[in-house]
């Protein structure tokens, strides 16, 4: 049987405010026949539930046979689309226009042919003031078509002026494509590899980056050009972990929105996709002074009552703003005070969850897990780390699951569960036994753990300035430094030193950064 997470019917259903479920109401309303009032009696069969469960469905609506089930659906799923297009054209441009091209297509099938010629040059022009290029490539399509058939004969004058046009568009087009492609890529190397591992790995990219990169001129570049152009750059140097250049070019990318508000309201998504980006790099850079500023600008902007909302946007917007939020608590030091967030976090993760995918999921209970190590409560940092630890996907980032064990494993020792420890350690060992990418850090850290129960207590301070001083050779080198990025285990090794608690120790740290 289908469920909540299978189903498209009931997730589509699910994902829909009030308002939108009114406005479907009144739409099949006018449909006035008895199949529309059976697919409307499906639609609230299947809001009030929780579950989808087909057998009450098909129990709560006698008029519904189980073999007409199957089509029912299918017929629901279409009159929802077509309504929630209905009911969103307003604010989505590009379903407008093609709505134009729609109608000009009509007036082009009855003989209009005037009348479809001047549809097409709104079409164009509109498309071009919001850089739909991709749209205005069409349009000029279709009007070469009618123009080309000598009907209107206006193809004398017109003939140079739409090859030009043509041509330039198609130009604009393929770069946009050439750019997107690159970024994409990048990206996609970004989540295979994670950050450079070593002189080898930087070359390697350098080199594939620098070869599919297409020249650009800012001056004749399109929007779109530009915003892909600096996203390639901002995952390049994402991986090269050059984070002072990453910075420049999330910069690049956010400026671009910032001067042209048109394109801010129409593409919300890659507006705030670029502010994520500028915090995250600003947090690596630990420039906490512009990290703050940023997010106050991120929180202003989802408190905006004028803003452009749906679903897709308020995902967004809770995953940026808490994933930054939590940076900011660890930056600074305030595990704490971090903790007074996570009951309103977990609400959203289930609010969200029909959005959100299972990884990003496991990203938080990991980051929820540091809050509550930090902050002294390591029982608690356990409860959240085995949510990620039994995960067995593949897919999983490994990076992610190593940390967890890693972290595991010292939160068994912080609370004092010795009769575990063996086995924790057995665990860890197998998982980097495993590990396509084991770093000196990783391997220091476990060795140290595995031997820790055979030091004497009068010995243990000895062995954690031992391991510290090991670590910050080793981060030395700029490719072993991507481990530290995910677990700040010399803070933590200073807090056992100094028998301070490790939160205390970052703060400090911070402080001496303003």
């Amino acid at each position: 049987m289908p469920n909540e997470s299978t189903d498209p019917v009931f997730q589509l259903i699910k994902s829909l405010t009030r308002t939108e479920k009114r406005h479907f109401r009144l739409f099949a309303n006018r449909q006035g026949s008895t199949e529309g009032l059976k697919f409307l009696q499906l639609f609230d069969a299947l809001d009030g539930q929780e579950r989808y469960d087909e057998e009450r469905m098909l129990a709560q609506v006698p008029a519904i046979k189980k073999m007409q089930v199957a089509n029912l659906k299918a017929n629901l799923y279409r009159q929802l689309l077509s309504s929630l297009r209905m009911y969103h054209a307003g604010h989505n441009l590009d379903i407008q226009l093609h709505e134009q091209l729609d109608y000009a297509r009509v007036l082009y099938n009855r003989g209009l042919y005037q009348h479809s010629l001047r549809m097409l040059d709104k079409v164009k022009a509109v498309a071009l003031q919001a850089e739909m290029r991709h749209i205005v490539l069409l349009a000029l399509e279709f009007e070469k078509l009618i123009e080309g058939q000598y009907i209107t004969r206006s193809i004398r004058g017109r003939a140079r002026q739409l090859s030009d046009e043509a041509t330039d568009t198609v130009a604009h087009v393929g770069r946009e494509h050439e750019l997107s492609n690159l970024a994409l890529r990048m990206y996609g190397r970004y989540l295979k590899i994670g950050h450079t591992r070593n002189q080898q790995d930087y070359e390697k990219i350098t080199a594939y980056f620098r070869q599919d990169l297409p020249p650009l001129d800012p001056r004749q570049a399109s929007f779109f050009e530009q915003l892909y152009y600096y996203q390639a750059h901002v995952w390049y140097y994402t991986i090269t972990q050059n984070f002072r250049q990453c910075y420049r070019y999330a910069q690049k990318w956010v400026d671009l929105f910032e001067h042209n508000d048109l394109m801010r309201e129409q593409q919300p998504m890659l507006y705030i996709k670029g502010l994520h980006n500028v915090l995250i790099t600003t947090y690596n850079m630990l420039y906490g002074s512009r990290f703050s500023q940023v997010l106050e600008q991120v929180e202003t902007y989802a408190a905006d009552p004028d803003r452009r909302t749906n679903p897709n946007i308020e995902a967004l917007l809770f995953l940026y703003i808490y994933t930054n939020r939590l940076n900011g608590y660890f930056m600074r030091g305030e595990f704490t005070a971090g903790l007074q967030i996570v009951p309103e976090l977990l609400e959203n993760l289930d609010r969200f969850r029909m959005q959100l995918d299972l990884h990003r999921r496991l990203v938080f209970y990991y980051k929820i897990a540091s809050l509550y190590f930090g902050s002294g409560n390591p029982g608690k940092a356990i409860e959240y780390l085995e949510k990620v630890i039994q995960f067995k996907e593949a897919s999983l980032r490994e990076d992610i699951q190593c940390f967890a064990r890693i972290l595991n494993l010292i939160a068994h020792y912080e609370a004092g569960r010795d009769e575990a420890l063996e086995y924790q350690i057995r665990s860890v060992y197998r998982f980097l036994g495993k590990m396509n990418d084991q770093q000196q850090m990783q391997e220091a850290i476990f060795r140290f753990l595995r031997n820790l129960g055979g030091v004497a207590p009068s010995q243990l301070k000895d062995a954690f300035i031992t391991l510290k001083d090991q670590l910050i050779r080793i981060a030395e080198n700029p490719y072993e430094r991507r481990p530290f990025l995910y677990l700040d285990i010399i803070s933590w090794l200073e807090s056992k030193i100094e028998n301070v608690p490790v939160q205390e120790i970052i703060r400090r740290k911070f402080s001496r950064l303003k």
